[in-house]
């Protein structure tokens, strides 16, 4: 695990099995060489281009604030239904980690330094380039689901539990701010 990834995710060490910890990791440091963007950019860009030119929330704030709560939820959740709908930590915070991976292909900077999509973002939304991106790591296929289904494209699936806390816990955190538009 290189020190930027690590820097990035002090959250990894919250995954238990070392495995799948590097396989996460890795995926992060392949998608930062594949793109434009560089590690402190990601403390400076806004963490969605929906939601207009004043957003002030970055990429890195709303990613960490993602996996913060949904591990509260998958925590509470093992702590009232454990028995009856298991959350497996793990997947649940490696997927979390890796929900919006993708999105280091979709942006670009323009010559002013504001994120843009970029023309590969113009074909693929970061669902489809973060499964390519942890595949190509050995992510296994319960964490590349969670990557797949957290975002609009997931409606079309029948979600895992700790997909669906990822996915709330993305929208939790995004919607609030899109409706001030």
């Amino acid at each position: 695990m290189n020190d930027e990834v690590k820097k990035l995710w002090p959250e990894l060490e919250w995954i238990k099995d070392e495995s799948l910890r590097e396989k996460t990791a890795k995926t992060w440091e392949i998608a930062l060489q594949k793109s434009a963007l560089k590690p402190a950019d990601l403390e400076k860009i806004p963490f969605t281009l929906l939601c207009g030119p004043d957003l002030k929330v970055t990429f890195m704030d709303h990613k960490r604030c993602v996996v913060h709560i949904a591990r509260a939820s998958g925590e509470k959740m093992n702590k009232f239904f454990g028995r009856d709908l298991p959350v497996n930590m793990d997947v649940l915070i490696a997927g979390a980690i890796l929900a919006d991976v993708g999105k280091l292909l979709e942006y670009e900077l323009d010559s002013g330094g504001k994120a843009v999509q970029g023309k590969y973002g113009q074909y693929l939304r970061h669902p489809f380039s973060g499964v390519s991106l942890a595949e190509e790591c050995g992510v296994p296929p319960e964490v590349c689901h969670i990557i797949a289904a957290h975002a609009h494209e997931g409606d079309l699936v029948k979600r895992t539990t700790e997909a669906y806390i990822v996915h709330h816990a993305d929208f939790m955190t995004f919607l609030p701010f899109k409706s001030r538009l």
